[in-house]
């Protein structure tokens, strides 16, 4: 065992693994610590899921009893409304913090859904609209990363298309890597109806004008330049969560096989504290509980990891960056309305990725300074994420009386038509939103819990109202018949506004809990994600995002990690220049750091 490394990254999810690829490539020695197992191969989890007869995202993956993970159904909602929360996180706030995340090597990376949006231009500066935060950085800063991320996930996309229809600013002559996931026939049905039609959004001037566009995805295409991409193209599973079969979908495991030969992992390490010297305000290290043991291992640079919900329990764990009592505050995530319904002719449901298409317009312009933005998702799976499953669908009839050759045809008719759309609302950064240490609750560990306190503001209220307004006008363009209902004990997330019932699930996006920001009086970490209160801990992640856009975030967190990195790699060699100055060893005859770096943003202060 090395007795100090260069580099401790904690967790092994997304960032993490991209953080420990990077430095390790560069020479570095880097031990990665994971709360979790290690996880079966992606064609294993698919099998067992079918064989379990599913169950949510995380129930196919091994659960260490140290490190337990939170999951949609540790909510339920009550029949009078409210909720109630047990499991990892508990839960105070008027509504329910509705998303789930997985710890185990690879983290909510096995089990995402593999979409790759950029941010908007406008996501970057939301501040000015009058709602939420800016970020200290533009989206031009995080434009050349976004490229070499594309580049490291094997993204699918059409650039002319994302230019035409998002708006991004993609340079001149770019290429994704792989060539954009072929539309579904239901997102086809619904170009043939929507494209070049227009709805009114009750908080827009004008009306919004519709075009279905393909949705960048992290999975591999029909062909992509040489060198991209691991395993087949995308074979149309429809089970990319929890797991894509094949092998198409990316996840940091995919990262991992290419870490250098100075990157360690070690699995079931339960990282309780970090250190940091009182002098100088240098962490120094880390604590980490194993097989019932506590243990010490030290380095020149801490790398948190971990989600946002346990970067900002183990600041907290460890008081540390708290100058500005902002860690933990700022908890955003994409409250996601969703709407279902049955098309007038079969459309083909339960093929391909979740979605392949989407609706834009709603996402940036001046209606954001009066209601939340979103995302239109055009859902693939039928209903099934809106709780009308297949087998709820069977089940339904069966109690209706239903048998042999009448059951399977209205089953079949019901099934074929049915689809859904996902609203992808924004959450602006409200410190009131926030996780804390559960002061009367432990963890397995003995280690205090996290506890959550969560709500919806008028914004995103409204942002509800809007989408819900475009919902009912879309239906009628497609002639389709609207089933959407929230009842109260399916839906712990329901809310009325303005008379009006709503529900939402959460997307998984957990952000805001130690933001960067222009100051340490506002912010946790500055522009690097580092630290302003210790100048060799980064906390990196969709924790560091001060604003969420409309976007999946997984693609902003690997650019921004991919952007951190190269900081890392310069902090260290600076460190070891000044140590070298001082006449002291610090690296292995073995280890040969590169001076190089990847592509630097336009903003270069140290």
């Amino acid at each position: 065992m090395t007795a100090r490394w260069d580099a401790i990254v904690v967790g092994a999810g997304f960032a993490g693994s991209l953080v420990a690829h990077r430095l390790g490539a560069h020479g570095w020695r880097v031990l990665v610590l994971e709360a979790g197992r290690t996880a079966p191969g992606a064609a294993e989890t698919a099998t067992a899921h079918r064989a379990a007869g599913g169950g949510p995202p995380t129930s196919p993956y091994p659960h260490s009893p140290d490190a337990p993970s939170p999951d949609v159904t540790d909510l339920t909602g009550l029949p009078d409304g409210g909720f109630t929360a047990t499991g990892h996180l508990r839960q105070h706030g008027p509504l329910p913090y509705a998303s789930g995340y997985l710890r185990a090597n690879g983290g909510t990376g096995l089990l995402w859904t593999g979409l790759t949006p950029r941010m908007h231009p406008e996501d970057f500066h939301t501040g000015d609209l009058g709602h939420g935060r800016n970020w200290p950085i533009g989206y031009h800063d995080l434009e050349p990363y976004y490229r070499e991320a594309e580049q490291e996930l094997g993204v699918a996309a059409d650039a002319e298309e994302q230019r035409r229809a998002v708006g991004l600013p993609l340079p001149d002559g770019y290429a994704y890597p792989m060539r954009a996931i072929p539309a579904s026939y239901l997102d086809r049905q619904l170009a043939r109806v929507l494209d070049g039609r227009i709805v009114r959004d009750p908080a827009m001037p004008d009306p919004a004008r519709l075009a279905v566009t393909g949705t960048p995805h992290a999975r591999n295409g029909l062909t992509g330049r040489p060198g991209t991409g691991v395993g087949p193209p995308c074979a149309g599973s429809a089970s990319c969560v929890p797991a894509c079969p094949t092998g198409a979908k990316y996840t940091p495991l995919r990262t991992q096989a290419r870490w250098a030969s100075g990157v360690e992992l070690r699995t079931e390490a339960v990282v309780s504290r970090v250190y940091a010297d009182p002098a100088t305000g240098r962490a120094t290290g880390v604590e980490y509980l194993a097989g019932g043991t506590a243990h010490r291992v030290d380095a020149d640079l801490v790398v948190l990891a971990a989600h946002a919900i346990e970067n900002a329990r183990l600041l907290l764990l460890s008081g540390l960056a708290n100058r500005s009592d902002q860690v933990g505050r700022n908890l955003m995530d994409h409250p996601a309305l969703l709407t279902w319904g049955l098309m007038p002719r079969p459309v083909g449901p339960y093929r391909g990725p979740g979605s392949t298409s989407g609706l834009e317009a709603f996402r940036f312009g001046p209606a954001r300074r009066r209601r939340a933005p979103f995302r239109i998702e055009i859902g693939n799976w039928g209903w099934s994420w809106a709780g009308g499953t297949p087998e709820a669908e069977a089940a339904e009839l069966l109690a209706a009386g239903l048998r042999g050759k009448e059951l399977r045809e209205r089953l079949g008719d019901r099934l074929g038509r049915q689809f859904s759309l996902q609203f992808e609302l924004e959450q602006p950064a409200d410190p009131a939103n926030r996780v804390t240490l559960d002061p009367d609750r432990r963890d397995p560990l003995g280690l205090p819990a996290p506890a959550i306190r969560y709500d919806l503001s008028a914004y995103v209220r409204e942002g509800m109202a809007s989408a819900r307004a475009v919902s009912d006008q879309l239906f009628a363009l497609l002639g389709a018949e609207d089933h959407t209902a929230y009842p109260a004990v399916r839906w712990p997330g329901r809310l009325e506004h303005r008379g009006a019932v709503h529900g939402y699930r959460g997307a998984g996006h957990a952000g805001g809990t130690h933001l960067m920001g222009h100051s340490p009086r506002d912010s946790v970490v500055d522009h690097w994600q580092r630290s302003w209160d210790h100048p060799n801990l980064y906390a990196v992640g969709c924790g560091s995002m001060p604003s969420l856009g409309t976007s999946n975030p997984s693609l902003t967190m690997a650019a921004l990690a991919l952007r951190s990195s190269d900081r890392m790699h310069r902090d260290l060699l600076e460190l070891n220049r000044a140590a070298t100055v001082l006449g002291v060893p610090v690296l292995p005859s073995s280890a040969a750091p590169s001076s190089s770096s990847s592509p630097s943003s336009s903003s270069e202060p140290a």
